[in-house]
This record gives structure tokens, sequence and C-alpha cells, in this order.
């Protein structure tokens, strides 16, 4: 889908809705802000944001009739997302939709009023987005995809996958509070695995090449690609990369391995952007953010794509096709 297609269906896609239920409304239209750190053009930002207004028509919210709704999709630039964040700010919406950390942190910084519902968040707690789980306390609430210590998890299934890898590439965001989080969380448990971790930074596609690229030259090698925006947005790089440097590689979404990935494991990010939108609907209709806890993935899923497995030369164990809820032929 082209980006002017989705900004249209995002415009339209809106079933119509009684007056008697809008007036029930106080006859006002509602503003709703959406931040994503990804362009529109992006398969997975569209399904999101598009699960995010199919879940509002449900609950009776119309785009164009009792809401407006605006978006700022950005380009995978930190920069963009933090001028695209003072902008929704300036709207003075009723409540602020944001898609990742790297969505989050920005408004943050901007506002600590204007109520914001977030998805797709790592250990909002350790990264100070929130008090607690249970009585979030300022202006934010959501749904978080994992604490850190997930992290582990994703080299224990690497070298599971991949018994031969002892050293791992690690890319992450370190501009934020996941980025380090996440790496920390792979640090605390690669002594017990016998793994040498190397930390590569996610700015851009020719740094992430060069940095596959020069990992590549050494034996034994496998990779982690950590939660962040950055890492999203070049995913068919690092995938393509991966396959051509015949280096296993695990990551955090199922996306990635739809797209020809070795391996994921993570939460249903469709799901959370589909949940999002009650704790919206209820913000409209008067509750606090404060007072709504933050919600933990109800599901993890586990993704082997058997095609690149077999390409990489790997004989995926049986415990791990069993255990799978997912694998892609």
């Amino acid at each position: 889908m082209k980006r002017r297609e989705f900004i249209t269906l995002l415009g339209s896609a809106a079933a119509a809705w009684s007056f008697a239920a809008w007036a029930q409304q106080g006859g006002r239209i509602r503003r709703i802000g959406v931040l994503t750190p990804w362009p529109a053009d992006d398969a997975e930002a569209q399904a999101r944001v598009t699960a995010f207004v199919q879940a509002l028509q449900q609950l009776g919210w119309s785009a164009g009739q009792n809401v407006h709704i605006d978006y700022r999709l950005g380009d995978g630039n930190a920069g963009t997302t933090r001028k695209y964040a003072a902008e929704l700010v300036a709207l003075a919406p009723d409540v602020i939709l944001a898609l990742s950390s790297g969505a989050l942190a920005p408004l943050l910084e901007v506002s600590r009023t204007v109520p914001v519902v977030f998805a797709g968040v790592a250990d909002p707690v350790a990264a100070g987005y929130v008090e607690s789980l249970a009585r979030p306390g300022g202006n934010v609430t959501g749904f978080t995809i994992y604490e850190y210590s997930i992290s582990g998890k994703w080299l224990e299934l690497l070298k599971q996958l991949a018994p031969n890898v002892t050293r791992v590439a690690v890319f992450r965001d370190p501009t934020i509070g996941a980025g380090t989080g996440q790496f920390a969380a792979i640090q605390a448990v690669a002594p017990s695995l016998a793994v040498e971790l190397r930390p590569f930074d996610v700015r851009d596609a020719g740094e992430i090449e060069r940095a596959i690229t020069a990992f590549a030259q050494g034996s034994n090698g496998g990779i982690i690609i950590t939660g962040s925006p950055g890492a999203s947005a070049h995913r068919n790089v690092i995938t393509s990369l991966a396959a051509k440097h015949k280096l296993p590689a695990i990551y955090n979404a199922r996306f990635y391995a739809a797209g020809g990935g070795l391996i994921s494991y993570g939460p249903d990010f469709l799901d959370q952007s589909r949940r999002a939108a009650g704790y919206v609907d209820r913000i409209l209709k008067g509750e606090k953010p404060a007072d709504l806890p933050v919600q933990a993935p109800t599901k993890y899923e586990l993704v082997i794509n058997l095609k690149t497995a077999k390409a990489l030369g790997l004989n995926v164990p049986q415990s791990l096709l069993t255990t799978a809820d997912e694998v892609i032929e």
C-alpha cells in the first residue's frame, strides 16, 4: 500500500455511527493524536495504526463524525519524531497514542500533562516512563511488550538453534531506555552460555551494513536484533545481510521471521494496538492515565522460519519445533 492510499484509508476508515450515540458524548468532536517513528509506507506501521483505528470504530469512535485523528508518521529518524511529538502536543489533543518507546520518550520530553497511551514499549518502569505498572502515576499508561529480562531469552533461543555460536552481535538503540536495558539483560546471561557479545548501535542502513559485514569476518557468529524503531525500519537490510553472510539471527517480533528472518520471540504487536484503543476510549470518557494500570502481553509468540534455517544449514531441534507458535515453511 502506498503512502497516499494509506493516509486516505486512515482519514476515511470509519463505519457510520448513529447521531444518538454521538450526542451521548456531548456532541463534541474529540481529538486524538497518533505518533509512530515509522513511515507511512512501512507495512508494520500500517498494520499497527490500522488495528488501532478499527478497534476505535468498534468502540463507537468514527473519524470525521465524533473524533478527529491527527497522524504523525515518522521516517525512522529520532529528530523527526521529536519534531512531530511537539507538533501533536501543540494541537492540544484529548489523548495521544504513542507506538513504541521511540514515540513515547519524545512526547514525555514535551509534555507531562497531555494524556498518552502507549503500545509496544519495553519495561516502562525501568525506563522511567511510569512509577509502577499498577499505578502509573503521571499522564502516561499503556501496554508493555516485555520486561528487559526477556532479552536473555533471545540469547538462549539462539544458542538452542545454533549451538556453535560463540560470538553475538547485538544491535540496539542507545538513545532509548530499551536499548541499554535489553543489552544489559543479554549481558547477564552471556557468560553462562560462553558467548562473547559485541554491541552495535542502530542508526542507518549504511552503518548496519558495515557493522554486519565486518562482524561476519569472524567465525561462529550470530545476531540479536533488540526492539527499536531503527531496527524495524531497516529490517529488510538486516535480514538480507544475515542471509548473505550466513549468520543465525533472532529477532524481537514476528514480522522479521515472516520477512525471511530465522527466528523471532515476542508479543503480538497488533493486539497491543487494539488494546490501546480501549484505553483511549476510557480516557475520552473521563478516566485518567494515572488510574489505568499498565498491562503486560497475554502471550508471547515463537516463530521459526524453516526455509531460512535450511539455507543456513541448521537442523532445528524438535523441542523448538513443538513449542513454536508458528513454523514458516
